[in-house]
């Protein structure tokens, strides 16, 4: 019996991307829904102001300080004592050093104060507060 093209198979050389295209693009409206939820770290009660946005050139960094008096950086605690050095080695190699502190507005003025302090002691330039806007 003989095929049409002479008895020869031929292997068929094109790829079909469709379906990858397809499911990149729900990858990345997966990740572009998702992301700013990742931002957010602890919860906290943050103080009602008046104020201009801060405009970053790069990712900044966000410090948590919680109602309990709990230190955060994104997700991971770290003690008051140890802040200084940490934000030091986070800091090393990164241009612009400006963090951004969150802090639940219940807090003690001496505790926030204690934190500022310690992140002005690791060479931090720029400390912006983030707060809610007023209603």
């Amino acid at each position: 019996m003989m095929t049409g093209n002479g008895g020869k198979k031929r292997l068929m050389s094109d790829i079909n991307v469709t379906p990858f295209v397809d499911v990149m693009l729900v990858l990345l409206i997966i990740f572009m829904v998702t992301a700013p939820m990742m931002i957010q770290g602890e919860d906290v009660n943050l103080p009602n102001t008046v104020a201009k946005p801060v405009k970053t050139p790069e990712d900044p960094l966000i410090l948590t300080v919680s109602k309990k008096q709990e230190i955060s950086i994104e997700k991971t605690k770290i003690p008051l004592t140890e802040l200084d050095e940490k934000l030091k080695s986070l800091f090393k190699y990164r241009d612009n050093k400006q963090l951004l502190l969150r802090a639940d507005e219940d807090l003690s003025w001496g505790f926030v104060a204690k934190v500022i302090a310690r992140v002005k002691g690791a060479g931090i330039e720029k400390l912006s507060l983030i707060t809610e806007p007023e209603k």
